[in-house]
């Protein structure tokens, strides 16, 4: 089972969850970040850095954003995998 990154993380892009994944499985485009599913190890390191809240266990991933599972699972993909902190597009 992987993480998901969800909405609350549109036109956000906070990157503070990208420099404790131990596996680089974070991806980016221009409005968010998406979390590569076969990399991604579970550990949840990356839940509790997310100031939006827009991390969550596959399984816990609320009803409405459901489809954020193949979003991330696609976008990843095709997507640069981002390993460092960048500015967010939002302030926290």
């Amino acid at each position: 089972m992987a993480h998901v990154v969800t909405e609350p993380c549109l036109k956000c892009k906070c990157t503070d969850c990208v420099l404790v994944c131990p596996v680089g499985c974070f991806h980016e485009d221009e409005e968010m970040l998406v979390i590569n599913p076969d990399n991604c190890i579970d550990c949840g390191a990356c839940i509790p850095e997310c100031p939006v809240d827009a991390i969550f266990m596959e399984d816990d991933v609320p009803d409405q954003w459901k489809d954020y599972i193949k979003i991330n699972a696609e976008k990843s993909a095709v997507l640069p995998i981002l390993t460092e902190k960048k500015e967010p597009l939002i302030k926290e």
